[in-house]
């Protein structure tokens, strides 16, 4: 069987650019990304450089000024406001730095949400939910509430919230920024294992070096462009 050669994320001379006051800050410039299903991509890169603003766009929360974002082969940009936003919740998964779960959810809710939000009933929501905590190691916690987890714990909810749709990529955002160096490895651990189970695109950006080793590829964010780590003397190990 010939594999699917559309890339599960495609970036084609993409440009973003902010006013801060009377200066324009061009922080994407013309910059061309291609991610391969299974792929486990790193992006490091100075504060202000432009990682999360490159995940953003990827991941259609912030529109580009300029090129095309391609998803499975569906050009991001294209699609109207509410196209995109469905389309975001059926097939890009996200993690982030602070979480975000709901307070007030348990642990399986908090995962099985996003399939709550598209129509598909409780029941099996929650039983996709409670497969996806079994998963990453929270078969006991999927009752507690976010504030009875330790930060790690939490993180791996997020994770699991991020996986329950299978998406087709997975932007993860700094997401073992508020973490210590063993929740963080155990993140780290988590997220190339079901990268490589599942097949899942993986572009994570993040300033912790521990992160580097983990990527099958690395890249580093200069002049707004996404380039070969190898290519810019970043070494492996931080």
């Amino acid at each position: 069987m010939v594999a699917d050669a559309t890339p599960a994320l495609q970036l084609d001379r993409v440009a973003k650019t902010y006013r801060i006051g009377d200066e324009h800050v061009h922080v994407l410039v013309d910059c061309d990304l291609t991610v391969r299903a299974g792929e486990f991509v790193v992006i490091t890169g100075p504060s202000g450089a432009g990682k999360s603003t490159l995940l953003h766009v990827a991941g259609g929360l912030d529109a580009p000024d300029r090129g095309t974002v391609s998803v499975s082969g569906h050009d991001l940009w294209s699609m109207n406001r509410r196209a995109r936003a469905a389309f975001r919740r059926r097939h890009l998964g996200f993690v982030f730095q602070f979480f975000n779960l709901v307070p007030m959810l348990s642990a399986v809710e908090n995962v099985s949400l996003p399939l709550v939000l598209d129509g598909t009933p409780a029941r099996v929501a929650d039983a996709r939910g409670a497969e996806l905590l079994d998963r990453v190691g929270l078969t006991g916690r999927r009752h507690h509430r976010p504030a009875e987890l330790s930060g790690g714990q939490m993180q791996r909810v997020a994770v699991a919230r991020a996986l329950v749709t299978r998406p087709s990529v997975l932007l993860a955002d700094e997401p073992t920024g508020n973490l210590d160096k063993q929740s963080s490895t155990e993140v780290l651990d988590l997220l190339r294992s079901l990268c490589q189970e599942d097949s899942t695109a993986v572009i994570l950006v993040t300033h912790d070096p521990a992160a580097i080793g983990y990527g099958s590829r690395t890249l580093h964010i200069i002049d707004g462009n996404a380039r070969s780590a190898d290519a810019t003397g970043i070494g492996g190990d931080g």
